[in-house]
């Protein structure tokens, strides 16, 4: 061993909104022989994962899954849906709901982008004003970003269905919850969500690798009409295989073992607890952040993400720096500012397999690397969090909240 080598002893804080820490029970799960994907024995598991995703969108409807980032299913969301010069309206609620509209750019659609400051969600006004506008119907779908990962915004989903019905259009509408399902409550049939997107590597705690499109028949009809050219992508080939519990190219095998006990785990919870101990981290969170005297990013209250919180810097302090000394000194890695807030912001993940002390050893390494950085913050930041969690425990005391 090179005497300049240093082991840092401890679990290592991985707090970024995303790959998230993939708990023992999963990593066990998947570590397993690799099997025969034509045989029986896939054959169990395909039907078991193909089944229990469904829950976890809250869909009745087909869940595709593909050996893929979050990127390649947004990717099949287009592509299966629409044709070379179909207009798409997108809203512009941060980073990645920018990188989906420049995909579409390359696939050769004609998105059109709602600008916004990047400090809320999707504004369900300013789509149904825009829908109603287009009374030729040139517009063939909505893409909005539920949570947006880049600021921790949430786009209120209901609302814009609400939204494109009230302005009597017949767009589609694609929902991204790569970075809010199984965190943040969410329902796809319920909500008349058209294509889904998500990815494995967030609240459903595994390793990045799998991509999924939870469909409508709204959906599936469209592709009947599509021309964007698709073949690794194309919906029909996956659900005709799936039909029997088997893929039609070779599956990530053993994200599939862990994503069986994934959702287990999840149901074993109950989703709807699992969402409580996310809205509790989340507000614990933004507690501490104000106590430091710092700003949420997100601006509007109803837009508040339980899966991410983005911290504004005081004037003059790099988020960027701030990272480094915390990661250098407290092993804690926290989100980086992305492009247009690049440097200004850094984000505290608070999703997947976390209990409040987790969020409170976060928040301690936190509060020391601003004080070490020279970042001019308060402290008690960490003890806000704490009154916070004591007061959840304590009916009286939430009440009284």
């Amino acid at each position: 061993m090179p005497q300049n080598s240093s082991r840092t002893a401890g679990r290592h804080f991985l707090q970024i909104p995303g790959p998230t820490p993939v708990p023992d029970r999963i990593l066990r799960a998947m570590d397993m022989p690799v099997i025969d994907h034509r045989g029986p024995d896939f054959q169990k598991l395909g039907r078991r994962v193909l089944d229990g995703i469904k829950t976890v969108f809250k869909t009745a409807s087909p869940v595709v899954i593909y050996p893929s980032s979050g990127t390649g299913a947004w990717e099949a969301a287009l592509s299966n849906t629409l044709s070379p010069g179909d207009k798409v309206l997108m809203y512009e609620t941060g980073h990645f709901a920018t990188l989906w509209k420049s995909m579409a750019v390359k696939l050769g659609l004609a998105p059109e982008f709602i600008p916004s400051d990047w400090r809320a969600g999707a504004d369900p006004a300013a789509i149904e004003a825009r829908l109603k506008e287009d009374k030729a119907h040139a517009i063939k779908a909505v893409c909005v970003v539920h949570n947006e990962t880049s600021t921790g915004c949430v786009t209120q989903v209901g609302e814009v269905r609400k939204a494109i019905d009230a302005a009597g259009h017949p767009a589609l509408l694609m929902v991204d919850t790569i970075s809010s399902l199984a965190s943040i409550d969410y329902r796809h049939d319920e909500w008349g969500v058209d294509v889904t997107v998500g990815g494995s590597q967030k609240g459903l705690m595994l390793p990045p690798g799998l991509g999924f499109n939870a469909l409508s028949g709204k959906a599936l009809a469209a592709t009947k009409d599509a021309r964007l050219p698709r073949s690794y992508w194309a919906w029909d080939e996956m659900i005709a295989s799936n039909k029997t519990g088997y893929f039609p190219y070779t599956p990530a095998t053993n994200l599939l073992y862990g994503l069986a006990e994934a959702i287990d785990m999840l149901h074993e919870e109950g989703l709807e607890n699992v969402f409580a101990r996310h809205d509790r981290h989340a507000e614990a969170t933004r507690r501490a952040v104000r106590a430091w005297g710092l700003e949420v990013w997100c601006r509007e209250p109803k837009h508040y993400s339980s899966s991410l919180t983005a911290v504004l810097m005081p004037a003059g302090h790099d988020a960027d720096q701030f990272r480094k000394t915390a990661l250098e000194h407290f092993d804690v890695s926290l989100g980086t500012g992305l492009s247009k807030i690049a440097g200004k912001v850094f984000r505290i993940g608070h999703l997947g397999d976390t209990n409040d002390l987790t969020i409170l050893g976060t928040l301690a390494g936190v509060e020391m690397g601003l004080a070490l950085a020279g970042v001019p913050v308060r402290k008690g930041g960490v003890q806000a969090a704490m009154d916070h969690f004591t007061a959840q425990a304590s009916p009286a005391r939430a009440a009284a909240e």
